[in-house]
């Protein structure tokens, strides 16, 4: 196993964030962005589980910077704090589930009908594989169901999702 307790992970994803009506909100269909997220992690426990569900837990810091160039430029800043659960059992292949939540500032608002506040939480989940092409580097595909909310702090709230497509490299050390 190349991923045990005590490994640290560090490296960047590249994403592309597409808005979607999931849950009726029309008009986040029409929003996209380009992501960039460096991620340091920390592999927190020993192996559990067995057979194809054999893995460990690994606690992320995921800063973010975000171009929304649909409907219009914008910009976003902020970071997350996310639990990445890594599969064990497939040999150069390690499948992930992760989520997150964090903080979000954006100058989307108050130019969209969805947001009134420009600060905004961020709640995030979503599947992924990472291919170790050596030893302790990979590159890593994902994707994530992606929800930014102002959790009700402001007189408007409806909230943007997307899907956030995401390729990227990782390095880790023992």
């Amino acid at each position: 196993t190349r991923v045990t307790k005590g490994t640290l992970e560090y490296g960047v994803l590249l994403g592309y964030w597409q808005g979607n009506n999931l849950f009726g909100n029309e008009p986040s269909a029409n929003r996209s962005a380009l992501y960039v997220l460096p991620q340091v992690g920390y592999v927190v426990t020993d192996e559990v589980g067995s057979g194809g569900l054999a893995g460990n837990l690994e606690v992320l810091f995921e800063p973010m910077a975000a171009h929304y160039f649909q409907p219009f430029s914008a910009s976003a800043f902020g970071g997350s704090l996310v639990l990445k659960y890594n599969f064990l059992s497939f040999g150069r292949w390690m499948p992930f589930w992760d989520g997150g939540a964090g903080m979000l500032w954006t100058d989307l608002a108050p130019r969209i009908p969805e947001q009134s506040t420009q600060f905004n939480f961020i709640l995030q989940t979503g599947p992924g594989v990472s291919y170790f092409v050596s030893e302790h580097t990979a590159v890593t595909f994902g994707v994530r169901f992606h929800h930014i909310s102002n959790s009700g702090i402001g007189e408007r709230n409806i909230g943007l999702n997307a899907w956030l497509f995401n390729v990227g490299v990782s390095f880790f050390t023992p």
